[in-house]
């Protein structure tokens, strides 16, 4: 069951399930409902069989897809990332079904980073190591640590250090932000939150709700069709508006403003060039020099390579050839390294392994206490409570809330990621 669902939009769950199928009668739609039906009530699935997919929730897509290989009569099942878009609420009702098909004798195989979810579902945990098998441990036995100490190789802190934001002052006002898609699809609606100086503000969300607009529309890289970004000095100048800037008219301006994006090779870096090459992205147009400087980039990749234990035989190595982690630390060394006053990151740690993943919290909670502004947009809502101070919950577009990430817990996020109460509520 992929991470990324194989579905027709336009077509029901029946017909999704049934596509594909070389069988006499497949196309007996009353007949497979029926099935379906039955497969549902066996299990504890919730889904419409006559449903169309663009009209479900994604943990409703994923229950069709799991239905769609027990109607094939599957008995292993392996699950890729079963929970990486859905709310806690959600899990745990997967993780109920998953039972069921345990106790009826099938055989499940989940595939996930989140250690919490392991030692929760599982009887057996197998590790793997750089495409090398480690071991397998009874869940019984094994603890979060014991884990991680097996995935990295050597211990590790399993803690995020979150210290108090201190000398808070407005950075930037989001306002009445709107923004539409090229086919005319509207994925901001009506957004306004302020991001702080001196804190680091969580973005939470089902996958697909906005963040990546969001950001994308502060840091002038996406169009937007209402509303206003105000910019608020440290110095107490008046503040800038932003909407209508490009990334070039922005920093022109006079504001340090930093990004890092989802897509890291496609946006973030260009995968041909070393670490020199890209360093020199952010600093070719300066100088007075016909020719560039190469100098000071190489010393900023160098200090990159080292600081951040960078994993290449060069610093003129192709970033493309990297691992995922390395090319991230590269990506997050040199927006850092540019002592922006504002620091965005989408999805910082998606698909790093467990050891570079608390060098990134590290980093960002290092440029807190300097007084950055940080916005962290992610999905492991454990981390999001953990690492920020506040957190601005989307939901379709909207925001459903803002909450203080010190007295709130996952079922309040979970909730607001699923609802939304047309207002913004601000911690």
């Amino acid at each position: 069951i992929h991470q990324h669902f194989k579905l027709v939009d336009v077509f029901t769950a029946t017909e999704n399930i049934i596509l594909g199928l070389d069988e006499p009668g497949r196309m007996n739609i009353p007949e497979a409902t029926r099935k379906v039906k039955e497969i549902c009530d066996k299990y504890g699935f919730d889904i419409d069989p006559n449903q169309k997919i663009y009209d479900m929730s994604v943990s409703q897509k994923q229950t069709v897809e799991i239905v769609k290989v027990l109607y094939r009569g599957a008995d292993i099942l392996i699950l890729d990332e079963p929970t990486a878009v859905l709310t806690p609420q959600e899990t745990d009702k997967l993780f109920q079904i998953m039972r069921n098909m345990k106790a009826d004798g099938k055989s499940l195989i989940i595939i996930t980073h989140k250690l919490h979810e392991v030692l929760d579902v599982s009887d057996r945990v197998a590790v793997l190591r750089k495409g090398e098998y480690i071991g397998d441990v009874l869940t019984k036995d094994a603890d979060q640590q014991s884990l991680t100490d097996m995935m990295v190789g050597h211990a590790v802190a399993l803690n995020i250090d979150r210290p108090e934001p201190v000398n808070v002052q407005k950075r930037l006002e989001i306002t009445g932000l709107t923004a539409y898609d090229e086919l005319g699809v509207k994925r901001l609606d009506d957004v306004s939150f302020t991001i702080n100086a001196g804190e680091v503000l969580g973005i939470a969300g089902i996958a697909g709700s906005g963040q990546r607009e969001l950001l994308e529309s502060i840091a002038g890289l996406y169009p937007v069709a209402e509303g206003s970004v105000k910019y608020y000095a440290p110095d107490g100048s008046a503040p800038k508006e932003l909407v209508g800037l490009d990334p070039m008219d922005i920093r022109k301006s006079g504001i340090a403003m930093s990004f890092v994006p989802e897509d890291r090779l496609g946006m973030g870096l260009v995968g041909s060039m070393g670490m020199t090459g890209n360093m020199m992205l952010r600093s070719w147009r300066k100088g007075a020099s016909i020719f560039l400087n190469r100098k000071d980039p190489e010393a900023l990749a160098n200090r990159i390579w080292n600081e951040l234990g960078v994993v290449t035989p060069s610093t003129n190595f192709p970033v493309r050839r990297m691992s995922g982690g390395n090319v991230q630390k590269v990506l997050v060394g040199r927006e850092i390294a540019q002592s922006p006053a504002v620091l965005m990151t989408a999805y910082a740690v998606r698909g790093l392994d467990i050891n570079t993943s608390y060098t990134i919290y590290n980093l960002l909670t290092e440029q807190k206490m300097k007084g950055v502004a940080v916005v962290y947009v992610g999905e492991d809502l454990d981390v999001l409570l953990e690492l920020c101070d506040r957190i601005v919950v989307l939901c379709g577009g909207q925001v459903s809330g803002v909450v203080d990430a010190r007295t709130t817990d996952k079922r309040q996020i979970g909730s607001l990621m699923t609802l939304v109460r047309g207002g913004n509520v601000d911690a």
